[in-house]
């Protein structure tokens, strides 16, 4: 899943309606196999670093936790890990708060 802010999103669309462009923030969830697990944590991280993703969140259904990854200067960082009994905000989305406990019902 993908957020594009209002502002952002005429800039990014081309005229078929297709996203050009890197969105502020990218949702993953984890598939099952190993491999693509990896692919999700390196892979995809380091190419959305590089197209400017300014977030990146791994929300592992197994485990029932969110890796919030969040832009530092040209890098997607780990800054934190939320669980269950905590609460996924984000500084782009002013407002925002959901229960991790909500994402995997």
């Amino acid at each position: 899943m993908v957020w594009v802010s209002k502002e952002r999103l005429p800039i990014l669309l081309d005229e078929a309606g297709h996203l050009t462009g890197a969105p502020e923030l990218v949702i993953e969830v984890l598939s099952e196999s190993v491999q693509d697990q990896r692919r999700d944590r390196e892979v995809k991280l380091k190419l959305y670093a590089s197209r400017g993703v300014q977030e990146y969140w791994i929300l592992d259904w197994r485990l029932q936790q969110v890796e919030v990854y969040r832009r530092d200067k040209a890098l997607l960082k780990l800054v934190e890990t939320l669980f269950n009994t905590d609460d996924l905000t984000s500084p782009m989305l002013p407002n925002f708060i959901c229960p991790v406990s909500r994402l995997f019902i």
